[in-house]
């Protein structure tokens, strides 16, 4: 006889009808919320397809009343200067990602240390700065006159590069990992580097899909800092870009109201939909590969935090 037919098939189980009750429940409540959380994304992509004149007489609608491209032309009129936007914002968030993912792991990592002596002190200087900070004015002195980095996309990546929140829940993980394991290494004779990069690392990725999600969604939705330091069009980063689109058509329609011009047709609802679409699309397409990730990290993060 083959040795499949020596393993016994699992078992099903049986539900019983309040268990099979409260399970049709659950799963028709979450999908109703699903579809609740749906709807203001497809009124998003139905508003960005739908006329000005039609959203100003009608309203938003889920599907779109009067089909036009008006907001996508006047975004995409000038394509090299929305795919160079692009090309910034994928260059901020990549290398802004992956350097906070270094420094904030090393911190971690360093902290989280039993056999650190000063652990503690340092833990204290993080945390403080959750509390008391130098605000706006000194922090642009600091970058300004001291670093020397106006008009440099650097400007953009270091202000987003370290949060003390993302530190607290990559400690998190960092305390999940056994410290026998970093004895155990220092006893087969490894440096810190080497426990670092080859024991530590490799046991994070799900804080690494976790705090890598929250830093690229800073550094992809941030237009502020660029607005403050960066003065060249050609280094705009995406939301910087069609920020000052959507400053452009604004400004275009109060000198048009003021001269007596009819702007009917000129796109303001439509457009500003129009550009969430534009912004929000390579977000949409890069959850799906880290949720599972993501959805471990926060499980992680509100057990042991």
């Amino acid at each position: 006889m083959a040795k499949e037919d020596f393993i016994e098939a699992p078992k099903k189980i049986k539900l019983s009808t309040s268990s099979k009750v409260f399970y049709g429940i659950s799963y028709a409540v979450v999908l109703l919320m699903a579809i609740i959380c749906l709807i203001p994304f497809l009124l998003l992509i139905s508003g960005s397809f739908t006329s000005e004149q039609w959203i100003r007489f009608n309203g938003f609608s889920l599907l779109p009343g009067e089909l036009s491209l008006e907001a996508y032309k006047i975004i995409f009129k000038t394509p090299e200067r929305i795919l160079r936007a692009y090309g910034v914002s994928f260059f901020v968030t990549i290398v802004g990602t992956a350097l906070g993912l270094f420094l904030t792991t090393l911190t971690a990592y360093v902290i989280s240390r039993k056999d650190f002596k000063y652990r503690n002190v340092l833990s204290f200087f993080f945390y403080f700065t959750t509390l008391f900070n130098g605000g706006m004015v000194s922090t642009y002195i600091f970058y300004i006159q001291y670093l020397h980095l106006k008009d440099s996309l650097w400007a953009v990546i270091l202000p987003g590069m370290f949060n003390v929140f993302y530190l607290l829940i990559m400690r998190t993980f960092v305390n999940n990992i056994p410290f026998a394991l970093i004895e155990s290494a220092k006893l087969d004779g490894a440096g810190e580097w080497r426990i670092f990069f080859q024991i530590i690392l490799p046991l994070l990725k799900s804080g690494f899909a976790t705090i890598g999600l929250f830093l690229a969604l800073g550094y992809w939705n941030d237009w502020y800092n660029a607005m403050l330091y960066l003065s060249t069009e050609t280094k705009y980063p995406l939301q910087y870009m069609l920020y000052s689109i959507q400053q452009q058509t604004q400004a275009l329609s109060r000198i048009a109201a003021q001269a007596g011009i009819q702007v009917q047709n000129l796109p303001s609802n439509s457009l500003k939909l129009a550009m969430a679409v534009v912004a929000t699309g390579p977000i949409v397409i890069l959850y799906p590969f880290v949720q599972k990730y993501f959805i471990a990290g926060i499980t992680i993060g509100s057990v042991k935090g």
